[in-house]
């Protein structure tokens, strides 16, 4: 219910959006919208993980929820566009602890045979809001008000919060603990200035973006030097020196950039390249969401049977072949190959994602839980933010190289009705040219793919759920 719950709150909203902006205005701030709330949980992440790990779940699990709960309350009611922005930032605040800590907690509870089960049934909630979050959106702004777009999450948070604190048993050791206060700030800091900088560098203009990239980088460097002295640092770089925590974070850092890719442009493509109404082009990134599902639920069989390794294998070797058939999409190409290539991405995700998570949870002890899951997390939304970032730049760049000053047109070409305002060769023009900025994305997949696949080969060998290794130091029931 947690999981659920941060995780159809970017599809709902995105359905929502143009009603909203159409009733608050401010237009200029939609994309704001978004990076406010990706900003302050990619932020927050990796603090809460650690603290979880310091004070105990629950107890951090329903600070976090709060603040989310509180911020999901007032989204409904933002009188502008600039107050909506604020109340997401606060949102994502608290959503920097949803996730990681019920993945840490499902971590906790679950032996690690049961836990390639269960994390594979959690990760699926990512694929199931992805297909009722848009369709949910759509009635709710269509046959109610947007604002229960945010508060249909309200019932689902306070029902997690209750059924946590009735059902978790947990006993924290009682210690005292010396809170890295100054590797929190750097971390915000450092972190905040360069997603600032990859999400909002159109918006913010070369000066300003490379001015937040430099900021950025000094704190995030001076933070790696603090940590390493921090009696209790607040992001564990210890934990990158072993080789399961470094390359499952660097395969899920490809994933997450990939996964972008795919639910950003493959609907322009549909669209705008090959004609297809927006029906279509919804169905062809459904594909993904469905397979993504079920690869989560096929990938536990495979992990405890045989090894994690397998298990990325084999999504690391479907997600390239996805990627080789969305880049021989071409205007003329019929709308299977767009479905094959999107339900091919999807099932390489669901068995990659929960082999990478499951085999960090199982190589760490409960004292170390909490930052090893907030840290994969985290480089999800790191691949994402950067994927959109590089991903955007390439297209428009594509774009103005073959069409100079044709914005306009293209918009029309992405909108049914003003489609039918332009010729057929107009038409034929645009369409190639989409197709073409489109493709070099698509290229750069395939190599992300085989990123991901070569990180996977090179997991140690034999290391599955029920033959870990090595035990945990200390585990709390």
């Amino acid at each position: 219910m947690a999981t659920f719950m941060a995780a159809v709150e970017s599809t709902i909203v995105a359905t929502a959006m143009p009603t909203i902006v159409a009733d608050l205005g401010g237009f200029r701030l939609f994309s704001w919208v978004f990076a406010a709330y990706l900003l302050t949980m990619a932020v927050s992440t990796p603090i809460y993980g650690r603290l979880a790990d310091l004070y105990g779940r629950k107890r951090v699990f329903f600070a976090g929820a709060a603040i989310f709960l509180v911020g999901t309350t007032l989204c409904g009611f933002a009188p502008t566009m600039a107050a909506l922005v604020f109340f997401r930032a606060l949102q994502g605040l608290g959503a920097g602890a949803i996730q990681p800590i019920a993945s840490t907690i499902v971590g906790d509870i679950y032996t690690p045979a049961e836990r390639a089960r269960v994390q594979g049934y959690v990760s699926s909630t990512f694929g199931i809001s992805a297909i009722v979050g848009p369709a949910l959106g759509a009635f709710i702004v269509e046959d109610l008000h947007w604002s229960l777009v945010f508060w249909v999450n309200l019932p689902i948070g306070a029902a997690s919060i209750l059924m946590y604190a009735l059902f978790l048993r947990e006993r924290v050791r009682p210690r005292e603990h010396r809170i890295d206060l100054l590797g929190a700030i750097l971390l915000a800091l450092g972190v905040g200035a360069a997603m600032l900088a990859l999400v909002q560098s159109e918006t913010l203009g070369k000066g300003a973006g490379a001015g937040f990239a430099l900021i950025g980088a000094a704190a995030l460097g001076w933070l790696f030097v603090h940590e390493r002295r921090a009696a209790e640092p607040i992001v564990p770089v210890q934990l990158w020196k072993r080789r399961v925590i470094a390359l499952g974070n660097l395969g899920t850092f490809a994933i997450g950039a990939a996964m972008m890719g795919v639910s950003a442009f493959l609907p322009t493509f549909v669209q705008g390249a090959m004609g297809r109404s927006a029906a279509v082009a919804g169905f062809a990134l459904g594909c993904q969401s469905v397979s993504w599902t079920l690869g989560t639920f096929a990938t536990a069989r495979v992990m405890i049977r045989t090894s994690y390794r397998l298990a990325a294998v084999i999504g690391g070797l479907t997600m390239l072949l996805g990627a080789l058939l969305l880049a021989l999409l071409e205007p003329g190409s019929g709308i299977f190959l767009a479905f094959a290539g999107s339900l091919m991405m999807g099932l390489g995700i669901g068995f990659s994602s929960p082999a990478f998570l499951v085999s960090i949870q199982a190589s760490v002890g409960w004292e170390e839980r909490g930052a090893a899951t907030a840290s994969i997390m985290f480089m999800r939304v790191l691949g994402q933010s950067l994927g959109a970032a590089i991903f955007g730049a390439i297209v428009n760049l594509g774009l103005s190289e073959r069409l100079p000053h044709a914005g306009s047109a293209v918009n029309r070409l992405l909108e049914p009705a003003l489609r039918r305002s332009l010729g057929a060769q107009e038409i034929a023009r645009l369409g190639t040219a989409v197709a073409a900025a489109i493709h070099e994305v698509y290229l750069i997949i395939i190599g992300i793919a085989a990123a991901t696949l070569l990180v996977s080969l090179f997991f140690p060998a034999g290391l599955s759920p029920i033959r870990p290794s090595g035990a945990p130091r200390r585990e709390t029931p």
